[in-house]
């Protein structure tokens, strides 16, 4: 049995500080005993887990992993619990130095890539320019030779063979099916039959964590930026991003197109097929 399974057991905290306005942990401990749920109901409601939910109600945000994770934590927990997270984060920025501020990564990657560069003559063009000229003259004179030579063997010879004069059967062009696109190309390459998840850090890192259909841990833990984790099971995969805004997602070979903000915990379920958030 788990620490907090029992709620009538606990009892509401004594403001014994200065301040009448309640810590964090506190706040979110007495909201939870108030509406009769333990420990283990949160974390299962929210997929925070029981440890990071003790460490929280305790005032302890270290296990959490960093300022970014500790709010979304605390958002969550807050909304679990039917309180306003607003004033909790808040709280929780003034006593920790104030909102961490994004980092402006996307008019750095502009600036590098309107940036003007100078490039010499292009030499291996060029080259290879030359060289698909004088082959094709060489393929061409030969092709011309080889017509002057058949029209003099026809003459020689006094007439053109029989097979020569046979009507040639026209040729049906069999219509080409048309190419798939590019989603589709990646969506065939992988099982049709199983659920395939990439999950790469591309723009920070976050916490992740995913579970097969029978709620089997797959991976829990941390991704730094550049690293991916691939997961796949024959029904679902359940995902759980700390910070979703720094993940790109694949799901059966497509990427999913959402704009997730930085520091926003999403919980997000796939199956087969053509991808879709459960």
């Amino acid at each position: 049995m788990s620490i907090g399974n029992s709620p009538e057991d606990e009892r509401p905290f004594e403001d014994v500080s200065d301040d009448d306005r309640p810590s964090i942990g506190r706040a979110l401990k007495q909201a939870r005993i108030d509406a009769g749920l333990t420990v283990d109901d949160v974390s299962s409601a929210t997929r925070v887990r029981i440890a990071i939910v003790h460490a929280i109600e305790a005032d302890n945000f270290a296990p959490c992993g960093g300022d970014v994770y500790a709010r979304g934590h605390i958002r969550t927990l807050a909304k679990a619990v039917q309180l306003d997270p607003a004033p909790l984060i808040a709280q929780y920025d003034d006593s920790h130095g104030g909102r961490p501020a994004p980092t402006p990564a996307a008019p750095l990657f502009e600036a590098e890539r309107i940036r003007p560069e100078r490039r010499g003559p292009n030499w291996t063009a060029a080259m290879v320019a030359a060289i698909v000229a004088v082959i094709g003259f060489v393929g061409f004179t030969a092709f011309k030779g080889e017509g002057e030579g058949g029209k003099s063997s026809v003459a020689e010879g006094g007439s053109t063979p029989t097979a020569d004069k046979a009507t040639p059967t026209p040729k049906t062009d069999k219509p080409k099916d048309p190419e798939p696109e590019s989603s589709d190309s990646a969506i065939a390459a992988v099982p049709q039959d199983k659920v395939t998840v990439q999950v790469s850090a591309a723009d920070g890192r976050s916490w992740v964590a995913a579970k097969d259909h029978n709620g089997r841990l797959l991976f829990d833990g941390l991704l730094k930026q550049g690293d991916s984790k691939t997961f796949q099971d024959n029904e679902k995969i359940n995902l759980v991003l700390g910070d979703a805004g720094a993940i790109d997602l694949y799901v059966n070979g497509k990427k999913i197109e959402d704009d997730w903000q930085q520091g926003a915990v999403e919980r997000l379920t796939y199956t087969k097929g053509d991808p879709q958030a459960g």
